[in-house]
């Protein structure tokens, strides 16, 4: 099962091939592009639209819309719960870094791409949460978690614990609020590994991307061409 974000999965699964110490030196690759993808039908009612992860599953970007090189991440997680944390003001991010889906969404889409070995890994998630108001609500209440905690726990089958960094960090500027932060290894097995995601909104919907491994520089045109997408297939209001 990937998880909300992905960010169990892609951490769980993919730090072996990524090494457990600091950042790769594989070069970024180009900025994506999304490709022409049918347009779902908006919803003309003033209620709240109700998506299928089919409709979500087609306006997610998908290999022929990333550099060559790439490909698809096929990979499952065990279902265990990867975080953990020291004291009670970190539980609602815990709760949100091991959740399956966003809390109250009603249908939810995730795709993972590998760049190999040397990464990046990128994983792009859309969660339909009926109306842009509940979006706004988890995305405050999301910010507010990563705000409220700076430390979390990441256990990794036979590696042991990493104590893991949060911190709040510049967001790419596109869809509707978009807040990011960054996971970073500051001791144990994986000590070094850093992991950025940006949560934003398009329209009802919450979008999720996440970068591990690579030099940085991939959260922001993955970002860019992930809401550009959503907003051609989905159409939001």
């Amino acid at each position: 099962m990937t998880r909300y974000l992905a960010l169990a999965a892609v951490l769980a699964l993919s730090l072996t091939a990524c090494g457990g110490n600091g950042k790769k030196d594989a070069a970024p690759p180009a900025t994506p592009g999304p490709s022409t993808t049918p347009s779902a039908t908006p919803s003309t009612s003033a209620g709240p639209v109700s998506r299928t992860s089919a409709e979500l599953t087609a306006a997610l970007l998908q290999l022929a819309d990333l550099p060559s090189g790439f490909s698809l991440d096929k990979s499952e997680d065990d279902g265990t719960p990867p975080f953990s944390a020291p004291t009670s003001r970190c539980k609602p991010l815990v709760k949100y870094l091991n959740a399956s889906k966003a809390p109250g969404s009603k249908a939810t889409a995730t795709r993972t791409f590998t760049g190999g070995q040397e990464g990046p890994y990128i994983d792009y998630g859309l969660d339909s949460m009926g109306t842009a108001g509940e979006v706004t609500d988890l995305r405050e209440s999301y910010a507010k978690a990563v705000d409220s905690c700076s430390k979390v726990t990441l256990k990794t089958a036979g590696s042991g614990n990493t104590s893991m960094k949060v911190e709040a960090i510049t967001a790419p500027a596109y869809g509707t609020k978009p807040f990011a932060f960054q996971l970073t290894g500051t001791s144990g097995p994986k000590r070094g590994l850093e992991y950025a995601a940006v949560v934003t909104g398009v329209g009802d919907v919450i979008l999720s991307v996440g970068v591990l491994a690579g030099q940085g520089g991939e959260l922001d045109p993955a970002t860019e061409a992930a809401v550009t997408k959503a907003r051609q297939v989905l159409k939001p209001a």
